[in-house]
């Protein structure tokens, strides 16, 4: 159920994320999903790509400070409540999440939410018993 996501600490100075995107863009690594927080230090980007294994060897080959983590990508469903299908089964379960953010691709009218959450499994076999969709791999061929 999960896919990667891979977390980039880049210093928080005009043009890290430029030249970030800009050596995935040429070794043909196209971004599925980003989100990207900073302190005054530092900025950690979180991406979901298209090939995260060659990613992971570009990354580490141009010295970048990164992670590599399991996430969930559902489809919100498409009514007013939609994000409440999600995050309320998730509380009466007291699983935390930690960060969500969306695609920048959707395969239909859903918007693909990317969730970080403390259990994984259990996360998704509540949202599973909740009829939320799960993107999974076909993610990275959107």
């Amino acid at each position: 159920m999960t896919i990667k996501q891979i977390s980039i600490q880049l210093e928080n100075v005009p043009g890290s994320l430029a030249r970030l995107v800009d050596i995935l863009e040429k070794e043909d690594i196209s971004t599925k999903a980003i989100s990207a927080a900073s302190t005054a230090e530092s900025s950690t980007v979180r991406l979901v790509v298209n090939d995260p294994e060659r990613a992971e060897k570009v990354l580490e080959t141009f010295g970048f400070n990164f992670e590599v983590q399991p996430v969930l990508a559902v489809e919100v469903p498409c009514h007013p409540a939609g994000m409440n299908a999600i995050v309320k089964p998730l509380m009466a379960a007291d699983i935390n999440i930690h960060y969500i953010y969306t695609t920048i691709e959707r395969i239909g009218k859903e918007t693909i939410l990317i969730l970080g959450v403390d259990d994984h499994e259990e996360a998704a076999e509540i949202l599973k018993e909740h009829w939320i969709n799960f993107v999974g791999e076909q993610i990275y061929n959107l």
